[in-house]
């Protein structure tokens, strides 16, 4: 999804050439997974974060053009909207001090793209949801300039054949129609990928998917949208509805979403590029001059593009990735749940929840998802975005438990056990873990302390909703910038 794409319109051939092309590639993939070498021998680490704009009045800014201008990196990129960038940091290691080293980097980075967006009146801010967003901002002249965007918005838009409907009740609730995919803008998260062998890929990705309930209820950051609060992790109600290309009928026939969490759990990674193959017309069905198989007979690695592709257009919560580095290719989970922010060390301290969390329980002899059903780990998963970490989840042998108490109880060690095998420095663990710790013995993450400030604004300070918002974002950006994890933030 990293390449521009010309607005044209799709002929019929080119959709019925892009099919057979996707077939061709998940034939080659299958053959590469029976006796091709793939890289695995010490597993990479990669994050993306998506960052925000906005402008002194702690509104969205529409200049992410101007501002990539003006940081000339080119880690960082353009998103879907023009008050969006995206970072993407150089895989790495975790063993040893691998995460002090991410640290490091990413405070340089964001704090030097910080300074260069200022040169535009623009500041940036590591959130879920902005919660000054609203109509007048989410619409078709705010995505961004790139042809990719406006190609993939003629085609979801085509698809569904009707105006888009958020409904999404919470707290409060929203319900309004859109003529794009706008409102996916507002959704800005933060990434982990994890390199994995072929014969264990289906471990880790059932891993993750049994662990993502837990991780929105305590990384939830986006409780405010069209300056209602919904969800405490709304970006997930958003990023499903959004995306939608189905209208009521076809959901009714029970045709399967486009951001999607799945419905089994698996034996092979290939059974998830199968059933993206299977089920989902293409959205964007563009062609290289590649023929994977004739590739794969001289003996070179083939780049699979439309497979690739393909891929991009289903929004897996925890999505298979096929890629190549160093003329290698190699097997990735990429972990998409969680929202942006409130800090680089919260978002560290997330990675490496996940990260050892995963491994624990990708290596346990008895798995997780052998004793807990797939129906429900997708109903945690809902369940913890609405809630956050007041959720109560399920799980094997404990039943209903508040998520605090099965963190605490359960889950931090063996997280603890995993960054062991890693072989993350125990110093590194103990810090980061800590503030898994104690953002559950406070009962703060960053949709709490957002719906506080809020609160106090409004009822101490007498601000209306909109008012409380912009109060409340102007200092999340000063606390944000202190690095200091959100559990300690103090509530004005």
């Amino acid at each position: 999804m990293g390449q521009d794409f010309s607005p044209d319109a799709f002929s019929r051939k080119d959709r019925v050439r892009y099919r057979q092309k996707v077939r061709r590639c998940l034939d080659v993939f299958a053959l590469m997974l029976d006796d091709f070498g793939f890289d695995a021998d010490r597993p990479m680490t990669g994050l993306e974060i998506e960052l925000n704009l906005v402008d002194a009045h702690a509104e969205p800014a529409m200049r992410n053009d101007e501002v990539l201008a003006n940081i000339a990196d080119p880690t960082f990129q353009t998103e879907l909207g023009q008050f969006n960038l995206e970072l993407n940091t150089p895989p790495r290691l975790i063993e040893e001090t691998g995460f002090a080293e991410y640290e490091g980097d990413l405070l340089a980075s964001i704090g030097r793209a910080d300074d260069r967006a200022m040169k535009s009146d623009a500041r940036i801010i590591l959130i879920g949801t902005l919660p000054t967003l609203t109509s007048r901002h989410l619409t078709l002249d705010n995505i961004s300039t790139n042809g990719r965007y406006r190609t993939l918005n003629d085609q979801i838009v085509a698809a569904r054949g009707e105006a888009i409907e958020l409904d999404i009740r919470g707290v409060e609730r929203l319900q309004i129609h859109t003529d794009s995919i706008a409102p996916e803008a507002a959704c800005t998260s933060v990434q982990f990928h994890l390199q994995v062998a072929p014969d264990s890929f289906a471990d880790y990705w059932n891993a993750s998917q049994a662990i993502a309930g837990v991780q929105v209820a305590l990384g939830a950051n986006s409780p405010y949208l069209y300056r209602r609060q919904l969800w405490a992790e709304t970006r997930v109600a958003v990023f499903e509805q959004a995306t939608d290309t189905r209208p009521d009928e076809l959901k009714a026939q029970g045709v399967r979403p486009r951001v999607w969490f799945g419905e089994r759990w698996i034996t092979s990674i290939f059974d998830l590029f199968e059933e993206n193959v299977r089920y989902f017309p293409p959205l964007l069905p563009i062609c290289d001059d590649e023929d994977p198989v004739e590739v794969l007979h001289s003996g070179g690695v083939p780049q699979l593009g439309e497979l690739r592709l393909h891929n991009g257009t289903v929004y897996r919560w925890n999505r298979p990735v096929y890629d190549i580095m160093a003329g290698r290719p190699h097997l990735r989970v990429e972990n998409r749940v969680l929202p942006a922010g409130p800090t680089v060390i919260d978002m560290l301290a997330n990675a490496a929840f996940y990260f050892g969390l995963a491994r624990e329980m990708a290596e346990a002899e008895r798995p997780i998802w052998s004793q807990l059903t797939f129906s429900v780990a997708e109903e945690n998963f809902h369940a913890a975005a609405r809630r956050g970490i007041d959720a109560t989840v399920y799980w094997p042998r404990l039943g209903e438990v508040r998520v605090t108490d099965l963190v605490l109880d359960v889950l931090l060690p063996r997280a603890a056990t995993g960054l062991d095998r890693f072989g993350v420095s125990p110093k590194q663990r103990d810090r980061l873990l800590g503030v898994i710790e104690e953002r559950c013995r406070t009962g703060r993450n960053g949709a709490v302390w957002q719906t506080e400030t809020v609160w106090a604004a409004e009822h101490h300070r007498g601000l209306d909703r909109p008012a409380a918002l912009r109060h409340m974002l102007k200092r999340y950006g000063d606390l944000q910038r202190t690095n200091e994890p959100v559990h300690s933030w103090p509530v004005e």
